[in-house]
Protein backbone atom coordinates (compact mmCIF):
# COMPACT_ATOMS: atom_id res chain seq x y z
CA UNK A 1 0.00 0.00 0.00
CA UNK A 2 1.33 3.70 -0.87
CA UNK A 3 0.47 4.70 2.53
CA UNK A 4 1.91 2.38 4.36
CA UNK A 5 5.45 3.04 2.19
CA UNK A 6 4.97 6.28 2.79
CA UNK A 7 5.06 5.82 6.87
CA UNK A 8 7.59 3.25 6.40
CA UNK A 9 9.75 5.96 4.70
CA UNK A 10 8.87 8.47 7.31
CA UNK A 11 9.54 5.97 10.38
CA UNK A 12 13.04 4.91 8.74
CA UNK A 13 13.84 9.36 7.96
CA UNK A 14 12.73 9.46 11.93
CA UNK A 15 14.57 6.74 13.33
CA UNK A 16 18.16 7.47 11.10
CA UNK A 17 17.59 11.39 12.51
CA UNK A 18 17.66 10.48 16.38
CA UNK A 19 20.54 7.83 15.51
CA UNK A 20 22.34 11.48 16.35
CA UNK A 21 22.61 14.29 18.75
CA UNK A 22 22.60 16.83 15.60
CA UNK A 23 20.05 14.99 13.84
CA UNK A 24 18.15 15.32 17.39
CA UNK A 25 18.71 18.64 17.56
CA UNK A 26 17.31 19.01 14.03
CA UNK A 27 14.65 17.73 14.92
CA UNK A 28 13.60 19.79 18.31
CA UNK A 29 14.28 22.85 16.32
CA UNK A 30 11.71 21.87 13.36
CA UNK A 31 9.48 21.12 15.87
CA UNK A 32 9.63 24.07 18.38
CA UNK A 33 9.23 26.50 14.84
CA UNK A 34 6.47 24.81 13.67
CA UNK A 35 4.91 24.93 17.15
CA UNK A 36 5.60 29.02 16.74
CA UNK A 37 3.95 28.80 13.52
CA UNK A 38 1.12 27.50 14.98
CA UNK A 39 0.77 29.92 18.09
CA UNK A 40 1.29 32.61 15.69
CA UNK A 41 -1.81 32.48 13.76
CA UNK A 42 -3.50 33.00 17.10
CA UNK A 43 -1.83 36.09 17.47
CA UNK A 44 -3.26 39.47 16.60
CA UNK A 45 -0.62 42.45 17.13
CA UNK A 46 2.05 43.08 15.29
CA UNK A 47 5.34 42.95 17.54
CA UNK A 48 4.46 39.57 19.18
CA UNK A 49 3.87 38.01 15.45
CA UNK A 50 7.15 39.50 14.57
CA UNK A 51 9.17 37.58 17.53
CA UNK A 52 7.13 34.63 16.61
CA UNK A 53 8.42 34.72 13.28
CA UNK A 54 12.12 35.46 14.49
CA UNK A 55 11.80 32.10 16.85
CA UNK A 56 10.39 30.05 13.71
CA UNK A 57 13.67 31.73 11.33
CA UNK A 58 15.97 30.40 13.95
CA UNK A 59 14.22 27.01 14.55
CA UNK A 60 14.11 26.38 11.02
CA UNK A 61 17.42 27.81 10.07
CA UNK A 62 19.21 25.29 12.10
CA UNK A 63 17.23 22.31 10.78
CA UNK A 64 18.02 23.39 7.41
CA UNK A 65 21.98 23.29 8.68
CA UNK A 66 21.52 20.46 10.40
CA UNK A 67 19.81 18.46 8.20
CA UNK A 68 20.99 20.21 5.05
CA UNK A 69 18.46 21.74 3.08
CA UNK A 70 19.76 24.71 1.20
CA UNK A 71 15.95 26.22 0.27
CA UNK A 72 15.04 26.28 3.84
CA UNK A 73 18.26 28.26 5.00
CA UNK A 74 17.96 30.31 2.23
CA UNK A 75 14.53 31.16 2.98
CA UNK A 76 14.52 31.14 6.55
CA UNK A 77 18.03 33.14 6.31
CA UNK A 78 16.42 35.63 4.36
CA UNK A 79 12.70 36.39 6.23
CA UNK A 80 15.36 36.46 9.73
CA UNK A 81 16.54 40.27 9.24
CA UNK A 82 13.71 41.37 7.55
CA UNK A 83 11.33 40.40 10.67
CA UNK A 84 13.87 41.45 13.11
CA UNK A 85 14.02 45.11 11.12
CA UNK A 86 10.24 45.08 11.31
CA UNK A 87 9.81 44.46 15.15
CA UNK A 88 12.58 46.57 15.94
CA UNK A 89 11.18 49.15 13.97
CA UNK A 90 7.73 48.79 15.84
CA UNK A 91 9.17 48.69 19.03
CA UNK A 92 11.60 51.90 18.31
CA UNK A 93 8.01 53.61 17.18
CA UNK A 94 5.94 52.61 20.55
CA UNK A 95 9.12 54.02 22.68
CA UNK A 96 8.97 57.26 21.01
CA UNK A 97 5.42 57.67 20.99
CA UNK A 98 5.35 56.54 24.66
CA UNK A 99 8.60 58.82 25.61
CA UNK A 100 6.35 61.62 23.47
CA UNK A 101 3.12 60.85 25.68
CA UNK A 102 5.10 60.92 29.13
CA UNK A 103 7.29 64.56 28.24
CA UNK A 104 3.84 66.13 26.80
CA UNK A 105 6.60 66.33 23.51
CA UNK A 106 3.86 67.56 20.86
CA UNK A 107 6.12 68.43 18.48
CA UNK A 108 5.44 64.96 16.91
CA UNK A 109 8.91 64.34 15.20
CA UNK A 110 8.51 60.80 16.14
CA UNK A 111 6.27 60.07 13.15
CA UNK A 112 8.09 61.94 10.36
CA UNK A 113 9.62 58.06 9.19
CA UNK A 114 6.19 57.24 8.42
CA UNK A 115 4.92 61.01 6.90
CA UNK A 116 5.23 61.52 3.06
CA UNK A 117 6.70 64.86 2.49
CA UNK A 118 4.85 67.78 0.71
CA UNK A 119 6.27 71.00 -0.89
CA UNK A 120 3.72 74.52 -1.22
CA UNK A 121 3.79 77.29 -2.67
CA UNK A 122 3.13 81.13 -0.68
CA UNK A 123 -0.04 81.96 -0.06
CA UNK A 124 -0.87 77.86 -1.15
CA UNK A 125 -4.17 76.98 1.55
CA UNK A 126 -3.68 73.16 3.13
CA UNK A 127 -6.56 73.04 4.41
CA UNK A 128 -9.98 75.18 4.80
CA UNK A 129 -12.37 75.26 7.31
CA UNK A 130 -15.34 72.94 7.25
CA UNK A 131 -13.19 70.38 4.94
CA UNK A 132 -12.81 66.61 5.98
CA UNK A 133 -9.99 65.57 7.96
CA UNK A 134 -7.92 63.02 5.93
CA UNK A 135 -4.41 64.21 7.36
CA UNK A 136 -2.73 64.94 10.21
CA UNK A 137 0.28 67.15 9.36
CA UNK A 138 4.14 68.13 10.92
CA UNK A 139 5.29 71.30 9.92
CA UNK A 140 9.13 71.04 8.95
CA UNK A 141 10.17 73.99 6.94
CA UNK A 142 8.36 77.39 6.82
CA UNK A 143 5.32 79.33 8.41
CA UNK A 144 1.27 77.85 8.66
CA UNK A 145 -0.77 80.87 9.23
CA UNK A 146 -4.67 79.83 10.76
CA UNK A 147 -6.38 82.26 8.58
CA UNK A 148 -9.56 82.77 11.02
CA UNK A 149 -7.67 83.34 14.24
CA UNK A 150 -4.49 85.33 12.87
CA UNK A 151 -2.19 83.52 14.44
CA UNK A 152 1.11 81.55 12.76
CA UNK A 153 2.65 78.51 13.39
CA UNK A 154 6.79 77.56 12.92
CA UNK A 155 8.16 74.80 11.91
CA UNK A 156 9.01 72.07 13.87
CA UNK A 157 5.00 71.28 15.08
CA UNK A 158 2.62 68.84 14.44
CA UNK A 159 -0.88 70.06 13.68
CA UNK A 160 -4.07 69.35 12.31
CA UNK A 161 -4.26 66.06 14.53
CA UNK A 162 -7.60 67.36 16.56
CA UNK A 163 -10.00 67.62 13.68
CA UNK A 164 -8.23 63.79 12.29
CA UNK A 165 -9.79 62.52 15.66
CA UNK A 166 -12.94 64.38 15.96
CA UNK A 167 -16.22 63.26 15.70
CA UNK A 168 -17.22 65.38 12.74
CA UNK A 169 -13.51 64.88 10.77
CA UNK A 170 -14.09 68.82 10.14
CA UNK A 171 -11.20 71.35 10.48
CA UNK A 172 -12.26 74.30 12.19
CA UNK A 173 -9.78 76.35 11.16
CA UNK A 174 -8.40 77.55 7.36
CA UNK A 175 -4.55 76.88 7.39
CA UNK A 176 -2.45 78.69 4.45
CA UNK A 177 1.38 78.83 3.66
CA UNK A 178 2.43 81.96 5.20
CA UNK A 179 6.02 81.54 3.24
CA UNK A 180 7.03 78.44 1.09
CA UNK A 181 6.20 75.36 3.25
CA UNK A 182 7.28 71.91 3.55
CA UNK A 183 4.76 69.91 4.68
CA UNK A 184 4.66 65.65 5.84
CA UNK A 185 1.88 64.40 5.94
CA UNK A 186 -0.23 61.16 7.18
CA UNK A 187 -3.41 59.96 5.98
CA UNK A 188 -5.81 57.69 7.42
CA UNK A 189 -4.92 54.39 6.15
CA UNK A 190 -1.33 54.94 6.86
CA UNK A 191 -2.42 55.82 10.55
CA UNK A 192 -5.07 52.77 11.10
CA UNK A 193 -1.97 50.66 9.48
CA UNK A 194 0.07 51.33 12.40
CA UNK A 195 -2.15 50.96 15.03
CA UNK A 196 -3.33 47.68 13.85
CA UNK A 197 -0.14 46.67 13.59
CA UNK A 198 0.80 48.14 17.46
CA UNK A 199 -2.29 49.16 19.42
CA UNK A 200 0.23 50.57 21.42
CA UNK A 201 0.95 52.47 19.12
CA UNK A 202 -2.52 54.04 18.83
CA UNK A 203 -3.25 54.31 22.72
CA UNK A 204 -0.41 56.39 23.30
CA UNK A 205 -1.11 58.68 19.82
CA UNK A 206 -4.60 59.20 21.80
CA UNK A 207 -3.01 59.82 25.25
CA UNK A 208 -0.68 62.41 23.58
CA UNK A 209 -3.87 64.17 21.49
CA UNK A 210 -5.67 64.24 24.69
CA UNK A 211 -2.67 65.87 26.40
CA UNK A 212 -2.57 68.42 23.52
CA UNK A 213 -6.03 69.15 23.95
CA UNK A 214 -5.70 69.92 27.93
CA UNK A 215 -2.62 72.11 26.98
CA UNK A 216 -4.75 74.26 24.76
CA UNK A 217 -7.51 74.10 27.13
CA UNK A 218 -5.35 75.76 29.86
CA UNK A 219 -3.67 78.52 27.56
CA UNK A 220 -7.45 79.49 26.85
CA UNK A 221 -8.31 79.47 30.18
CA UNK A 222 -5.20 81.57 31.06
CA UNK A 223 -5.56 83.94 28.24
CA UNK A 224 -9.16 84.52 29.39
CA UNK A 225 -7.96 85.03 33.05
CA UNK A 226 -5.34 87.68 32.24
CA UNK A 227 -7.87 89.51 30.11
CA UNK A 228 -11.03 89.38 32.80
CA UNK A 229 -10.83 92.98 34.63
CA UNK A 230 -10.59 92.06 38.22
CA UNK A 231 -13.92 92.32 40.28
Amino acid sequence: MPTLSLFDTAMTALTTALATPMGIVALCSAGVAGMLVIVSSFVKTMIPLRCLAIGGNLGFLIYGALHPSLILVLLHGALLPINIFRAAQMVRLTRRVRVAAATSDFSGVWLRPYMRRRRLRKDAILFRKGDEAKRLYFLAEGQIEFVEIGQTMEAGRLFGEIAFFAPDKRRTLTARCATPCTVLQMDESTFKTLYFQNPAFGFEVVTLVAGRLIADRQRLEDRLAATTPAT
